[in-house]
């Protein structure tokens, strides 16, 4: 029961908190609510999901009934989501591009920055409190084993701290094809204050870049660190 309390106490305190009309941390998720103002009924796939309202991209659909898959590697912030979204599919685990052993450069629970990929934890400069053996896992894994082993997404947003295009890379675009790609992009060559501006031209010349583009996505928009993908094949 304290639990539930507390749970349903840190998910309100985030609501009232938040006096804008957006969610996510950039305010992408006003721009992807627009592409599917027609859409209330759509399926989404979440990659980094962290909070269930706080600097997420998709609670704002889930908001007006849609559904999904919510991974994250802290099962801290997957207890927040069983427990706000029942109905989703809410897993804990660390995606990469094949199943293996590797570290995690843990911060503090719920922290939006614990990662898998330690030139994030480096740039980010932030005190580690340990480092945890864990085993990734696939997109493919863990959505063959669910019951979206057929879905089509609408939505699929990645944030998993420089981790993105190794998360794609154990992806099946052919059988899953997304209609919207929202993914972080961190270029670490720049500063914390200059990827707030970063060019266009930092962007087209990246692998995550090149990666989407050769799977038929085009990039619409950008919005700080949050670039838009859509599908070539996607009619509004």
């Amino acid at each position: 029961m304290l639990k539930k309390i507390y749970l349903y106490l840190n998910i309100l305190h985030k609501k009232i908190k938040s006096k804008k009309n957006y969610y996510s941390f950039s305010g992408v998720d006003i721009a992807i609510n627009d592409i599917f103002r027609n859409n209330n009924n759509g399926f989404y796939l979440d990659v980094g999901c962290q909070h269930p309202v706080n600097n997420n991209n998709t609670f704002l659909l889930h908001k007006k009934g849609w559904e999904g898959v919510n991974i994250d590697l802290d099962q801290d912030n997957i207890d927040l989501f069983n427990f706000s979204r029942p109905n989703d599919t809410n897993i804990c685990a660390a995606i990469s591009s094949s199943i293996k052993d590797t570290d995690l450069f843990f911060y503090h629970k719920k922290s939006p920055i614990n990662t898998i990929d330690n030139k994030v934890s480096n740039f980010h400069k932030a005190k580690i409190s340990e480092i945890k053996k864990i085993k990734t896992n696939t997109l493919n894994n863990i959505l063959r084993l669910s019951k979206f082993e057929n879905q089509k997404f609408d939505l699929m947003s990645v944030d998993v701290e420089g981790h993105e295009l190794e998360v794609f890379l154990g992806f099946d675009f052919d059988k899953y094809s997304p209609s919207i790609i929202v993914v972080e992009f961190l270029d670490l060559s720049l500063s914390k204050i200059e990827i707030k501006n970063q060019n266009i031209n930092n962007i087209i010349n990246s692998k995550l870049f090149k990666f989407l583009t050769s799977k038929n996505y085009t990039l619409v928009n950008f919005i700080y660190a949050d670039l838009i993908f859509v599908n070539n094949n996607f009619k509004k």
